[in-house]
């Protein structure tokens, strides 16, 4: 996105939180410019706070497609910030050095390749810091006395493979041709003439942590590469830097997730699964790095643990998610429990802190992730990114909690049409989330792919359940799903329209579904085999065919440790029955299919097949669309405006009308007048 920025200089004047008097509806067009906090990193003193912002080009204004941009500010008090690199730079990997002089962040200048860069706090040029000829730097690490950076790289350069591709002999042998990161260390005073050294690892490293004490490294590794690996066969290993040898490798069966170390180096926090068949890391553990024991803090407690912090030089604080809703504990250092707190109407996903300060990473129901700070007793904003948000006319959020039909209770959260429903209810879009090892907080709810705002400001209800496979609720309930495909997770999402309908909210002639990946496995569902549930569905990168998935999929261990339990093999009816296609023939709803080109975790595939079977099966409106170069997800900007588009355009002609025989909207759908190619700015020009 274009900015006219001073280095180092340009001060975030206070802006009023008041809402504008004239309210409007949110648009496609506001969800392509979006812009919310990303990385946080508050300074070893406390004194300020390094985050990112995260923002795409906005391609509805004519400015070149393209993916995320971060941009790298320093914030000391509440609407007090300054934007401390060019706006041609987009930051990775930002922290604070250890004597907080410099932030440091990873970046690729040109045509150069990603390096560690530092920009000192009290403003000037950017510098680099260290790098690794021929590769990319993918982390860092700092030593605590800052004179040296642990680097994670790329694997080396394959003279002989580099050769044979460019003769024309470039065959790629499927998942045997893994490249292994290598670690390096660079000293930081010695100049970039000087070679790093590398420090030699096993397996395949995806982090590199070096100890308060210097004495030791925490590194996560892998047997390979390859994505099912890194879900379930990665584990922690403590590492000797004195020996270079292994010292410890923590026993964790299953996914591990955020680990922090204890300010004397004695223990590590760590979020894990409690065994193979949890579907999420969203355990509290403690881990003694010495004898590598592991304690259970938070098994069987119906919740999960998002991000941790060590505070106060030996205090643990945790984010804990309750369903929907967030919560800041705090233990002592023996790991017992010293404190909580309601976040309120924050939706917190991240925590950092540096002397006195705790900052957090912040949400909630009408704006993006923004920069929040404890001071004087409350949590206190620091930053507003979307000012242009106070002339939007939101919906009314709420979290809502209904009974399924066999006495589960299920939590949700709803957004009203903007005003309200109307006698009768109104159309309502069942948003489901991935996973289904997830769950929706009552945050932020707005995005490409998700209509929250934007379909409340064209009256509908949008509801967003947390299903049964939901984390936020315990292990025990997200294991519910398992050995159960499209059963009472899918049967969770009827039961919250009748709710709905029941409350007066919904339309029951008039209920639309729409989900991405396990989302779209189960807007692929509603559209066959609960059909007559549903008047519209839109389909993102989900599942179609149980079996097939399976041969196509980057991650069959995975699907079978925490979701199926068997082989498909084991039962190839049971298999064939749980799988859209196979209720093809009941598929009355008019069905949107959207994926990416290049999705490896599901295969465009699944996507042919369902729109195959409905096209020569049926009468019944279908289309597929597809977006190249996208994978599991669009990850560029014109890829996700065009997406939001379409979908809402769906639902305009099927689900508002209730009209199920409606004649397909044209294929292309209408762009805003900026985002029209002959329009189109290069990037740079004013």
């Amino acid at each position: 996105m274009k900015r006219t920025l001073l280095l180092g200089a340009t001060l975030l004047g206070s802006v009023s939180l008041t809402a504008a008097a004239s309210a409007r509806p949110m648009t496609p067009e506001d969800v392509a410019k979006l812009e919310s906090v990303g990385t946080i990193a508050v300074s070893p003193d406390g004194s300020r706070v390094a985050y990112t912002t995260n923002s795409l080009p906005d391609v509805t204004e004519g400015e070149k497609n393209g993916s995320t941009d971060s941009q790298l500010k320093i914030a000391y008090g509440p609407d007090n910030a300054r934007v401390f690199l060019p706006d041609d730079v987009s930051p990775g990997g930002v922290s604070f050095s250890p004597d907080g002089r410099m932030v440091s962040f990873v970046w690729a200048d040109e045509d150069e390749d990603r390096a560690v860069w530092g920009v000192p706090v009290d403003g000037g040029a950017p510098v680099k810091l260290a790098a690794v000829a021929d590769t990319n730097v993918r982390s860092y690490s700092w030593s605590p006395d800052g004179s040296v950076l642990y680097m994670l790289v790329g694997a080396g350069e394959d003279k002989q493979r580099e050769t044979q591709r460019k003769a024309g002999f470039n065959a790629v042998v499927y998942e045997e041709e893994g490249k292994l990161n290598r670690v390096f260390a660079a000293s930081v005073g010695g100049g970039l003439d000087e070679e790093p050294t590398e420090i030699k690892v096993p397996g395949y490293v995806s982090s590199f942590t070096v100890t308060p004490d210097g004495s030791r490294a925490i590194i996560e590794t892998a047997p390979t590469p390859n994505v099912d690996d890194s879900l379930v066969l990665k584990q922690i290993n403590i590492i000797d830097l004195a020996s270079g040898e292994v010292s410890q490798v923590i026993d964790t069966p299953g996914k591990i997730d955020d680990f922090e170390i204890s300010p004397d180096s004695k223990k590590l926090s760590l979020v894990a699964a409690v065994d193979m068949n949890d579907p999420a890391a969203t355990t509290l553990h403690m881990v003694d790095i010495a004898s590598g024991a592991i304690t259970g803090i938070t098994v069987g407690a119906a919740e999960a643990t998002v991000d941790t912090e060590f505070v106060d030089g030996g205090r643990l604080a945790a984010v804990i998610h309750k369903g929907a809703n967030s919560f800041l504990r705090f233990y002592n250092s023996d790991g017992s429990q010293d404190s909580e707190m309601s976040m309120g109407n924050l939706a917190v996903t991240g925590i950092d802190a540096g002397g006195d300060r705790i900052v957090v990473r912040a949400s909630t129901a009408q704006h993006p992730s923004e920069l929040f700070a404890w001071e004087n007793g409350a949590w206190q904003r620091w930053t507003n990114h979307n000012t242009w948000l106070s002339d939007i006319d939101f919906g009314k959020q709420s979290v809502i909690t209904y009974t399924a039909r066999d006495g589960q209770q299920v939590e949700g959260i709803l957004i009203e049409p903007v005003g309200g429903a109307p006698a009768g209810g109104a159309p309502l879009i069942m948003n489901v989330h991935g996973g289904p090892e997830a769950h929706e907080s009552n945050g932020w709810l707005t995005a490409y792919s998700k209509p929250g705002q934007v379909a409340a400001g064209q009256g509908y209800a949008v509801f967003l359940p947390n299903y049964r496979g939901s984390t936020g609720y315990g292990v025990a309930f997200a294991k519910q799903h398992q050995n159960d495909y499209a059963g009472k997770e899918f049967n969770d999402i009827v039961d919250a329209k009748r709710h709905l309908v029941a409350a007066g909210i919904a339309d029951p002639d008039r209920t639309g579904i729409t989900g991405g990946s396990y989302g779209g496995y189960a807007s692929a569902w509603g559209a066959t085999a609960h059909s007559e549930e549903y008047a519209a569905s839109v389909m993102f990168v989900g599942i179609s065919n149980q079996i097939s998935k399976f041969g196509t999929t980057d991650i069959p261990v995975e699907m079978f440790n925490v979701h199926s339990l068997k082989w498909p093999w084991d039962a190839w009816q049971n298999m064939l029955e749980v799988s859209p296609i196979y209720h093809v023939d009941k598929a009355k709803t008019p069905i949107l299919i959207m994926h990416g080109a290049e999705d490896t975790r599901v295969a465009p595939s699944q996507s042919y097949e369902l729109y195959r079977n409905i096209k020569v099966r049926t009468d019944t409106p279908v289309r597929l669309v597809l977006y190249p170069g996208e994978g599991h997800g669009n990850r560029r900007a014109a890829a996700r405006y065009d997406y939001n588009l379409r979908m809402m355009e769906w639902f305009d002609t099927y689900l508002k009308t209730g009209d199920r025989d409606a004649a397909m909207p044209g294929p292309r759908p209408q762009l805003a007048d900026g985002a029209k190619g002959a329009k189109a700015k290069v990037a740079g020009e004013d």
